[in-house]
């Protein structure tokens, strides 16, 4: 019975080892065949081509894990991916929600006509004066005077010693005791020729004595912007001795972005506030758009005039400028969903089954961090509103055509933002847009209009038919509305016409 025992035991060893010796040699044919083998899809599961990280994109794995680039999971890219009929890449729901990612839609509203911006208040260059040594002498005396100090009309800056001055007045008062009327003129026009002032000419008749010392005096009040002069010096004629910029007025100089620099008018008005003053608000206008726009921001200046009673506006304090306008209707989607890539702007659109793709659009005014769309868009499309540089990237992997403006004109068969055509039909598309009377003559009005994107109008002033059935009654120079208009024969005729009350 032991001996059987034994027995058993021994076949049971050598089966085992048998097992394991199988098993060995199949994981060595497995490795020379070529790395690990594919597992295979189970059934009713996708089949994954390789893993990648969303911020870099580029980059393949052929395995999950935590991405070398970010602390975050890599993400599969599946083999049905960007089949079927539906246009645009598909992100899966749950890297979507993963990522927070926010939607918008697009929708009619109405974009303020106010436009803020920025600004500091400078110099007004205009009120410089310029003091300068009218004759080669010495500095005696500096009134303590320094760059910044503010002076009023009058004040000393100086005292020169010009010995140049002393020979000639001592001539003048010799003529002057000829009383010879013809000489004595010609020789006090001869010290005004030197650069005499008249004070110091009226100084030496009264006193009969010559004056060589002259105090240069402040033309106008101010701040002090350069004193080069010091006790001691001696100075050339020409030489500049200070410069005094007055502080009656100061320039509120305001940076513009240049895509909103259409939009602005010399004698446009101006609310400005300031922070050193808050609660406070003062009325200006707009002097001045310079003609330069600022390479590193793209910014234009915009310059207003202020007037500065008592100096409480000094240079350098920072404020910012409201330039009142009009609302209109528009097409507005939020300005963070808009991709501008230096040769297109561009959205994502969030279609349906999960599908995104870019489209082109074209961009007009923004305010109040909403954008007008002029064209691309339809209203109550979705757009992806935060992170869609990631899926840009990704329908640029995935060789994703965006949608042109043509196609997005194509597909709705009109303009897709508003103002658009209502109550068209195939022969007479009807459009509706806002605009303000400028005449009315007969059965014609000129309006100063929007743009119309259904017909690439951009904002412009014209002349329209008015039919018999619109009534112009209540209407003036000056009185906004709301109208619609088609073009029969190539005219414009206005088709409805409603009156707007005043913005606020």
């Amino acid at each position: 019975m032991i001996r059987i025992g034994r027995r058993k035991l021994r076949l049971a060893a050598y089966a085992a080892g048998l097992v394991i010796l199988g098993g060995v040699a199949a994981l060595g044919l497995t490795r020379l065949g070529g790395g690990e083998a594919p597992v295979p899809a189970a059934a009713g599961e996708r089949e994954v081509l390789y893993w990648y990280d969303p911020m870099v994109p580029a980059q393949k794995f052929d395995k999950p894990g935590k991405s070398p680039f970010m602390d975050m999971q890599l993400v599969p890219r599946y083999a049905d991916e960007g089949t079927g009929s539906a246009a645009g890449v598909r992100i899966d729901p749950a890297l979507v929600q993963n990522l927070g990612v926010r939607f918008a839609t697009a929708r009619s509203g109405t974009l303020e006509g106010d436009l803020t911006a920025s600004a500091v208040i400078d110099y007004n260059e205009r009120d410089l004066a310029v003091v300068q040594a009218r004759a080669a002498g010495f500095v005696q005396r500096v009134y303590g005077r320094a760059p910044g100090d503010v002076i009023a009309a009058g004040a000393p800056l100086v005292d020169l010693l010009i010995p140049d001055w002393g020979g000639a007045q001592l001539e003048y008062l010799a003529v002057r005791r000829t009383d010879d009327a013809a000489l004595i003129q010609a020789a006090r026009q001869r010290l005004l020729l030197l650069g005499m002032p008249e004070p110091l000419i009226t100084a030496v008749e009264r006193s009969g004595r010559p004056r060589t010392t002259v105090t240069i005096t402040s033309p106008i009040s101010g701040a002090i912007k350069t004193l080069g002069v010091r006790a001691g010096m001696s100075v050339p004629a020409g030489l500049t001795l200070a410069e005094i910029n007055g502080l009656s007025t100061v320039w509120l100089n305001a940076a513009v972005p240049e895509a909103l620099a259409g939009q602005l008018r010399v004698g446009r008005s101006v609310d400005v506030s300031l922070a050193a003053f808050p609660g406070e608000r003062q009325a200006g206008r707009l002097t001045a758009l310079l003609p330069e726009v600022a390479g590193d921001s793209r910014t234009l200046t915009a310059r207003i005039e202020l007037r500065n009673p008592g100096g409480r506006l000094r240079p350098g304090m920072y404020g910012q400028i409201t330039f009142g306008g009009s609302s209109t209707p528009a097409l507005l989607v939020p300005s963070e969903a808009v991709i501008r890539t230096g040769q297109r702007t561009l959205v994502m659109l969030a279609t349906e089954g999960g599908r995104y793709q870019p489209a082109e659009v074209r961009v007009g005014r923004e305010a109040g961090g909403q954008s007008e769309i002029l064209a691309g868009l339809r209203d109550g499309e979705r757009v992806v509103a935060s992170g869609q540089f990631l899926f840009d990237s990704e329908a640029s992997l995935s060789g994703i055509e965006a949608r042109s403006l043509e196609q997005a004109r194509a597909q709705t068969g009109a303009a897709n933002s508003a103002p658009g055509p209502v109550s068209a039909t195939a022969a007479t598309p009807t459009y509706r847009a806002s605009g303000r009377v400028q005449a009315i003559g007969g059965r014609s009005i000129t309006l100063a209009h929007g743009p119309v994107p259904a017909l690439e109008w951009p904002a412009m002033t014209m002349t329209f038919a008015v039919p018999d059935a619109v009534p112009l009654a209540g209407l003036s120079v000056g009185s906004r509305v709301d109208f619609t208009f088609d073009r029969v024969g190539g005219n414009p005729t206005i088709r409805s016409l409603t009156r707007r009350e005043a913005s606020r």
